[in-house]
């Protein structure tokens, strides 16, 4: 891939590289934060390479935190799923794997710092009643009523808060900033909420949990993080962020930077529907290849090479660079797959040929590159007999001026073998093709045959040595650019129904042992890559990651 298709901004490294260079940081500290309450997708892909990637770039450190503070939420397979998800795009977190959780001791106590500062309360109105004090973008909020309740007596509940002796929003703690501020995030946030449910890592100990903003910047601050990097819809948190840092006595101080998210065009990131499409079982599970989920890419064929260079090409900035186009996405996998995948033939339409002037006993055996342009990769043996299958749409009756596939009486190459033309159509009662009846020049192997040209070149199977596949055919998964800009609108009405197309195709004889997730070029026709889940079933099923052509490639080009 050339430099100026992979070359875009990335203020964030730049900024980092000057603060070194000035001698303001020592050693980066950056890390990745998910929530466990869901599997990773093509947004954090983005925010995963960015926070390893300056970290390893500037010999730092990146940390993997679970930001689990809402044990309602979360589960241990999201978990182990994160863990290899990050693993598997070839990223190594310093140190061992980390939880907010493991702060939540040190966190409470801050919490009653906070409430012996006068800094914190706790408040008694209803969720409800609090969203209604809290006020609105043009006008100011209200104090609670209890914003004003002792030290002691703040105290004394939120320990009975923990103790698990008052019922689920019958109480919160809230900072106490400014119910005025026109930042909303400002208005006295909550600190800690009451939740009766079982934690995946502390169990029973805890009836309370604390917020996102108030576990975040204290755990950063803990861990050494020197650049908090989160995406733009946390620029308002971030004087609340701040005002944590400097109302606690927390032992460094980290700095919050923000980048623009990554919007994908056909494509939905938002956590909360992926997680319906799953669970109303519209797609396969989690890792379904339709998804934008790291799995999920990951089963359709993509390589971590590809989302990681993909990364790279849509860059970092501040503005929100609107809506990439997927095609750049089908380009990154493609020019990798192009380089690395080993290529093979396989009929996903079959029609059956028979070379009449050859015998039935006849057969051949052809050495061919598993890659023409990688002499390191293992060579195939294509079998030739009398009997073959040919992909339906590479034949016609009555074919269009300058179509050079297989037609009557017309002439074309089986690719790697002979030259054949087709003399004879058979049909079936109902009056549809059913076999093509052909002859071969065997004096057309490895050469042009004599006083006339043949144009096309068609891939084929030996109908004896054939191995069935199942092929299933993906496109994306919705039908309009932005499935969920109306927010009126049920997204799902934009579901593409043909996202997912089976067919019973025969491949050659090397697809037999393609081994789980391995990956190919199916000469002529696009990328596959052979289901895991099937192959370790000991069935052959092969998943399309993407065609041949290239659209964004062509668009750089007129460009």
């Amino acid at each position: 891939m050339s430099n100026e298709s992979t070359s875009a901004p990335n203020f964030i490294r730049n900024q980092i590289r000057d603060e070194v260079e000035a001698g303001r940081v020592d050693t980066v500290v950056t890390r990745f934060p998910p929530e466990p309450n869901g599997f990773l997708h093509i947004g954090h892909a983005k925010s995963i390479c960015l926070n390893f990637g300056v970290a390893e770039q500037f010999d730092g450190a990146c940390h993997l935190r679970f930001d689990d503070t809402n044990p309602a939420k979360e589960e241990q397979a999201y978990i182990d799923a994160i863990k290899e998800d990050v693993s598997w795009l070839g990223f190594q977190w310093s140190g061992g794997v980390r939880y907010a959780s493991d702060y939540f001791d040190q966190l409470y106590a801050w919490a009653q710092h906070l409430v012996r500062e006068d800094k914190a309360y706790v408040d008694d109105l209803s969720p409800d009643e609090i969203r209604e004090y809290r006020g609105t973008l043009t006008e100011p909020g209200r104090p609670s009523p209890y914003r004003d309740r002792s030290a002691d007596e703040n105290l004394d509940l939120l320990e009975r808060m923990r103790a698990g002796e008052f019922a689920e929003g019958e109480k919160v703690l809230r900072a106490k900033i400014d119910m005025a501020s026109p930042n909303i995030n400002l208005r006295d946030p909550i600190l800690y909420r009451i939740r009766h449910a079982r934690h995946h890592q502390t169990g029973d100990k805890w009836k309370i949990y604390p917020s996102y903003d108030f576990a975040h910047g204290q755990s950063d601050a803990i861990e050494g993080v020197t650049h908090s990097l989160c995406t733009l819809e946390f620029e308002d948190h971030r004087p609340l962020y701040e005002w944590f840092i400097e109302n606690l006595p927390v032992p460094s101080t980290p700095r919050q930077i923000e980048f623009a998210r990554l919007n994908l065009n056909y494509t939905l990131t938002s956590k909360r529907k992926l997680k319906l499409l799953v669970e109303e079982e519209i797609v396969d599970g989690w890792d379904d290849p339709r998804l934008p989920t790291i799995s999920g890419m990951r089963r359709r064929g993509y390589t971590p090479t590809s989302i990681r260079k993909f990364c790279e090409m849509i860059g970092v900035t501040r503005a929100d660079g609107g809506l990439v186009d997927i095609a750049m996405l089908y380009h990154a996998i493609r020019t990798d797959l192009e380089d690395n995948a080993p290529r093979a033939m396989c009929v996903l339409n079959p029609l059956k040929v028979v070379l009449t002037n050859v015998e039935a006993s006849h057969e051949e055996v052809y050495e061919v590159p598993g890659h023409p342009a990688r002499d390191d990769m293992e060579t195939r043996r294509l079998p030739f007999t009398r009997e073959l299958w040919i992909d339906r749409d590479d034949f016609m009756e009555e074919p269009p001026k300058k179509f050079f596939r297989l037609a009557p009486g017309q002439e074309v190459r089986l690719r790697n073998s002979y030259v054949i033309r087709c003399d004879e159509v058979i049909k079936d009662d109902a009056g549809e093709v059913a076999e093509l009846r052909c002859s071969v020049d065997f004096d057309t192997l490895g050469k042009n045959p004599e006083g006339r040209k043949v144009k096309g070149v068609i891939h084929w199977v030996s109908a004896a040595h054939g191995v069935p596949v199942e092929v299933r055919l993906y496109d994306n998964l919705f039908t309009v650019e932005q499935p969920d800009k109306d927010r009126d609108a049920d997204f799902l009405e934009h579901l593409n129904h043909e996202s997912l197309v089976t067919v019973q195709g025969i491949g050659e004889p090397s697809l037999a042992t393609a081994k789980p997730e391995e990956r190919f070029q199916f000469e002529r026709v696009g990328y596959f890559c052979a289901d895991r889940h099937a192959s370790r079933e000991g069935r052959l099923v092969f998943n399309r990651t993407v065609g041949l052509k290239d659209s964004w490639a062509k668009i750089q080009k007129k460009g």
